[in-house]
């Protein structure tokens, strides 16, 4: 009967025919037959099954097999004996190079029919210890999956006592090295399939074998964590987790994070291998693992490897969100890495590029899963706005992308940033801060924030850019018995003189602290700057002079010449004065005084005040018994809260009141207004001709709306009565400021931040204030004064006014983010004005032609945000709070251009500029920064060992990048690889997977 079987198989009839005559053997094989002819049938179909070269004569094979085990058990049992499976699993069958692949499918078939037999113990037996050798071959993925499934069948072969345990061990290692070589996604799914297999095995004995479980997670972890060259672990390691019971997690992460016999380099290994698997489809709780990790690092504060794991991984993890199959996990592990990572904006900053992106293909898709992912996503973009801000340039394209989904309320980004942070200890990061490799492209210097001084960075940048103050400053001589403004002198020599990208201003915070101050709490930078420059001026004044003093011009008087050199340091660069003058509305009496300031500290007017046509200067002519109409009943004073001016007489001169004029904060496609001189025009329309220019939009502000309500005159009344000496009572006045002497750095502050009395806290006012790069201020002068501006055109006068105008150009601008006065924070723009042209007058007083924007746009503008410092412009400088309405500028630097009130000091700055160039710094200072810079340049080479030895230890993984690249490229898919993705394409799931 084999005979007839074999050429009915071998035969070139058609399988049609072939299976109606193989049909007819199997039902004769059904009835009584000899021992021999069995094992000759038995012989056969072995061969068949074994070595058919097509799957119909495996399936014969199969077929005879089947029959013959169900009718003919003791010749099946007797021919399948242990010798005969000994013989095939340890040389197999067939030809040598040709040996069949189906000795294990085989071997599984056959069991089933002698399950019950004598013989059944000795095959298990044999089958414990064979399948374990097998293992320790590192069998092929299919040949593992045949090896499972046969285990799966059949459990009474799995290896038991500590052979199981090495089975286990070893199975894991030969997952370790399982690759799927075809990129087909129909083989790449039988791959998946193979790995479920194995997997689903290991989860079978440690149901059954808890007591393997630890073991087998060890010998994984001493997978993922070798540093020796040899090929990268597979990512179908990730199957193996997922069967893990979580209750074991804490545990499991307290044994590997607090073993010292880990290596740093290797627990980055692992962490790194670990992070990879997000991209593995099949697996479930893996983020889970990831995270659980990574916060058991944070409490044992291993942050260095956090930091270089984050930095190296976090572009692939994101790159992952393109694919719905794994974006859930991926996401997960993007938000812990995103939101514990809050010592530097470097992770954050990493994704900035790739977000636009990210972002388009989800709109795209267009399905639950990517809404939701967008939604989530949103949420942390807006966390990191808030850790992070002061990168309005950066942050520009990202917050256009999802300017259309919801936006976290800060108690829930609060709360997000707590339950996520690796220490609530910021001192412990303290050494962590940013890793700049070399200075910023600007060439400019950056100070790290020594936990929230962002506020005194600031200011220290913003006087650092005022080019006058810090020439003078670094001109200082040594013992010079300032050691406040000698530590503010070696602060300025390292920002010019550093090789560092940033420096630690410890030294000078601690020598400028304000004793009232919180350390480690946000402060004011304002209140900070006010004492600051206080005890500059006061530390000079009480007797430590500069030793180096200004040349003074030969042509000025002895009493302007000793006025000029009685005034301290701050006194010449940021002092002003302004005389305040209050009438009683009674007597007409005017009393005045005059008092100096560094800064004008501008308030907000009430919403309803429009300040754009309020006079905000009175023309000093009008001050006497003319200055206010007396009221012709009480009624009518109490009425009008503003007094109206008295009218001029036709036969009158006009006099003007003076305003304060800006330039260069139109709206983007207007043409620049010309800065007007106030002169002829000014006289004929002061008012509307300052509106054109000065009035900002309606529902915003402009500085000079605050400075003209700063300036214009107040009623005292009610509570706010003046006590009038002449009356010797109290009486409703009004009180006029007027500038007198312009400072040569002008500082505005805004007052944004008010006392709530409900909320008890400070809260800030968020208006949008337009801000011009160019301002005019009025300043009394003497009659003589103004007569001799007139005659020899000098500054802006307006005849018979007793005003001239003094301009001011825009230097810094210090932006505060956030809510409150007590938290957010601070950054600045600056740059650097000077007398040179197209801003310097010849010194015959004709003025060289310049357009607008020579005067004013060709000025390099700088970004400084703590220890980052990157190129910005005037358009940033004033688009800031459309885009970030929280962003709000706070203190304004503004540089007086010369003219006739401040020539003195112009030419003697620039005098000493001739003669000195740039300042020459006394021999100590230097040698401590050549000393540093040596310093530094050895950190930075030990630096490099160190990383490049951690570097080289995180896993090498394929370019993340490709999978973004890939999405854009291709306009017909999502970049998904599920159906509701809408295909993807092979190419793209094994980018995914491997």
């Amino acid at each position: 009967m084999d005979k007839i079987l074999e050429a009915v198989v071998m035969s070139s009839y058609p399988n049609s025919v072939k299976q109606g005559l193989v049909r007819r053997v199997i039902e004769a094989a059904k009835q009584p037959m000899d021992s021999e002819q069995c094992w000759s049938m038995l012989e056969l179909s072995t061969k068949l099954y074994l070595t058919g070269d097509t799957k119909y004569k495996r399936e014969i094979g199969k077929e005879v097999l089947e029959v013959y085990g169900h009718y003919h058990p003791e010749e099946f049992e007797e021919f399948f004996n242990v010798r005969f499976l000994l013989s095939l699993l340890q040389e197999g069958y067939g030809p040598l190079g040709k040996r069949s692949h189906y000795v294990l499918d085989y071997i599984q078939l056959g069991l089933q029919f002698v399950l019950e037999s004598p013989s059944a113990n000795s095959i298990f037996s044999l089958l414990r210890i064979e399948v374990l050798r097998k293992v320790c071959e590192r069998p092929s993925p299919k040949q593992c999956a045949k090896i499972s499934k046969l285990l799966t069948q059949h459990p009474q072969c799995i290896p038991t006592g500590k052979h199981q345990l090495l089975f286990c061990q070893q199975l894991i290692r030969c997952i370790g090295q399982f690759q799927c070589v075809s990129e087909g996604e129909e083989e790449i799914m039988e791959f998946l399939e193979q790995v479920n297999k194995v997997s689903g095995l290991l989860q079978r004995i440690w149901r059954t074998q808890t007591s393997a479980i630890l073991p087998s997670l060890k010998e994984l972890f001493t997978i993922i964590s070798s540093t020796e060259e040899q090929e990268v672990p597979s990512n179908a390691l990730a199957s193996v987790v997922q069967f893990v019971p979580l209750e074991l997690m804490d545990g499991v992460i307290r044994n590997l994070t607090n073993d010292d016999s880990i290596t740093d380099v290797q627990m980055m290994m692992a962490i790194g291998r670990m992070i990879d698997w997000v991209s593995w489809p099949l697996g479930k709780n893996i983020d889970k693992w990831i995270i659980a990790l990574l916060k058991g690092l944070a409490a044992v504060k291993k942050f260095s490897i956090l930091i270089e794991v984050t930095l190296s991984k976090i572009e692939k993890v994101f790159s992952k969100l393109l694919y719905p199959i794994v974006r859930e996990g991926a996401l997960s592990v993007l938000q812990y890495m995103l939101l514990s990572f809050q010592h530097s904006h470097e992770a954050f900053h990493l994704l900035l590029p790739h977000i636009p992106r990210l972002v388009a293909s989800l709109k795209k898709e267009n399905s639950n899963s990517a809404t939701s992912s967008l939604e989530q996503l949103a949420e942390l973009i807006h966390c990191m706005f808030f850790r992070f801000s002061g990168f309005p340039d950066l942050y520009e394209p990202v917050l256009e992308a999802v300017k259309a989904l919801p936006i976290p309320n800060e108690d829930r980004i609060k709360h997000l940033l707590g339950q996520n942070a690796w220490t609530s200890q910021k001192n412990e990061l303290a050494c962590f801060y940013p890793r700049l490799a070399s200075k910023s492209e600007t060439g400019k210097i950056g100070l790290i924030n020594l936990g929230n001084t962002c506020y005194m960075n600031s200011i220290i940048q913003s006087l650092f850019m005022a080019s006058d103050f810090r020439h003078s400053v670094l001109n200082l001589t040594e013992g010079n018995s300032q050691p406040l403004m000698t530590k503010l002198q070696w602060l300025f020599a390292f920002l010019e003189h550093s090789q560092r990208p940033a420096i630690s201003p410890e030294s000078f915070l601690s020598a400028s602290w304000p004793p009232w101050f919180t350390p480690g709490a946000q402060q004011d930078c304002s209140e900070y700057l006010k004492y600051l420059l206080d005890r500059l001026h006061e530390e000079e004044k009480t007797g430590k002079r500069i030793y180096q003093k200004l040349k003074e011009s030969s042509l000025t008087s002895q009493a302007v010449e000793h006025h000029y050199l009685n005034k301290t340091l701050i006194e010449k660069m940021f002092g002003g004065k302004m005389m305040t003058k209050i009438r009683c509305l009674k007597c007409l009496n005017v009393s005045s005084r005059e008092e100096a300031f560094t800064d004008l500290s501008l308030a907000f007017p009430p919403s309803d005040r429009n300040v754009c046509g309020t006079t905000s200067v009175l023309p000093v002519e009008e001050i006497g018994p003319q200055f206010i109409e007396p009221p012709e009943n009480a009624g009518q004073l109490m009425g009008s809260p503003w007094i109206q001016r008295k009218a001029p007489r036709a036969s009158d001169h006009a006099a003007p009141s003076v305003s304060v004029e800006t330039l260069g904060f139109q709206e983007r496609g207007e043409a620049a207004n010309p800065i007007n001189d106030v002169g002829v025009d000014a006289a004929k329309d002061p008012l509307s001709t300052f509106g054109a220019q000065a009035c900002a939009p309606k529902d915003s502000r402009s500085v000079p709306d605050l400075i003209n309500y700063f300036l214009s005159p107040e009623r005292l009344t009610a509570e706010n009565k003046y006590h009038c000496e002449k009356c010797a009572s109290l009486q409703d006045a009004e009180k006029v400021a007027e500038l007198t002497e312009g400072p040569h750095y002008l500082i505005l502050t805004l007052l944004r931040f008010s006392f709530d009395p409900r909320t008890m806290k400070r809260k800030k006012i968020l208006d949008n204030v337009s801000i011009p790069v160019v301002l005019k201020l009025p300043i009394l002068v003497a009659p003589e004064e103004t007569e001799e501006v007139c005659q020899h055109g000098k500054d802006g006068a307006v005849p018979g006014s007793g005003f001239m105008t003094v301009v001011y150009d825009l230097c810094s601008v210090v932006v505060h983010s956030g809510i409150s006065s007590e938290s957010g924070h601070y950054y600045c723009y600056s740059r650097e004005c000077t007398d040179t042209v197209p801003h310097g007058q010849p010194r015959d007083g004709v003025p060289k032609p310049a357009s607008d924007k020579q005067l004013d746009f060709e000025i390099q503008w700088y970004l400084f945000n703590d220890t980052r410092v990157s190129f910005s412009s005037f358009e940033s400088v004033s688009n800031v709070t459309s885009f970030f309405p929280k962003d709000t500028a706070y203190v304004l630097f503004y540089r007086q251009r010369p003219g006739r009130q401040s020539c003195l000091l112009h030419e003697a700055l620039a005098e000493a500029g001739r003669l000195h160039g740039e300042p020459s710094l006394h021999k100590d200072l230097m040698e401590a920064i050549s000393k540093d810079n040596i310093l530094f340049l050895q950190e930075q080479e030990k630096e490099a060992r160190n990383r490049a030895a951690y570097i080289s230890a995180l896993p090498k993984s394929p370019l993340w990048w490709r999978d973004l690249d890939r999405d854009k490229d291709d306009d017909s898919s999502s970049g998904g690889c599920s159906p509701a993705a809408g295909g993807g394409g092979s190419g793209s799931f094994h980018g995914l997977v491997f």
